[in-house]
């Protein structure tokens, strides 16, 4: 099984959609169905204050040079996976609440997790919309098939919930995952929106 430790907070990152466009084509030329394993990951954690907010003012360490270098790898890969998206990066976007949703939606409705999951995605990086806001993620869940769109709200006033989901955060972070998209397969692991050959490459050792 491919183990990906997918930061769904990476929704607010451009490199966990663009690695979802590898992992497709790698998993379109698997001659056997490939599981996975999906877990979230809040790469903003340590810019997050008391109250659960992201604090944009905090330092991450990343300047002007850091930004312009990843601008230029998501051109490069929507042009390698043939992807156009509405925007390059998204730095004002808290997608914790997505986060959230998601892991309840693939609680209490299984079946309609990965067209919710995949939404969520396409709402951001192809739509520009805020997938922070309660009122977009209950338009995406509206228009999934098989799920309540009440689901979003229930979710969002769940401290429980709430919870678990950060405690899912500290989990991987125990496993070592400091950047997202993680691909852990076997002890062995591939970071970023790497190509799908380096994907073959971690599960078949080929």
């Amino acid at each position: 099984m491919l183990r990906q430790q997918l930061h769904l907070d990476c929704r607010s990152l451009p490199f966990c959609f663009l690695g979802r466009r590898s992992l497709a084509r790698y998993q379109e030329a698997c001659e056997e169905p490939l599981a996975i394993d999906w877990h979230p990951f809040d790469l903003r954690a340590g810019k997050r204050g008391p109250d659960g907010e992201i604090d944009h003012d905090a330092d991450d360490g990343k300047g002007d040079d850091y930004y312009e270098q990843a601008r230029e790898n998501v051109r490069r890969l929507q042009a390698e996976y043939d992807v156009e998206m509405a925007q390059e990066l998204r730095a004002d976007v808290d997608s914790l609440p997505a986060q959230i949703v998601s892991v309840r939606v693939r609680e209490t409705a299984p079946d309609a997790w990965l067209a919710f999951d995949e939404a969520v995605f396409d709402a951001l990086w192809l739509d520009g919309r805020d997938i922070g806001d309660r009122d977009v993620l209950a338009e995406v869940a509206a228009e999934i098939d098989g799920l309540d769109p009440a689901v979003v709200d229930e979710a969002l006033a769940d401290d429980d919930l709430r919870e678990r989901v950060t405690d899912m955060f500290d989990a991987a972070r125990r496993q070592g995952v400091t950047g997202v998209p993680t691909f852990a397969y076997d002890g062995h692991a591939a970071r970023g929106a790497v190509p799908p050959e380096q994907l073959e490459r971690l599960v078949e050792g080929v």
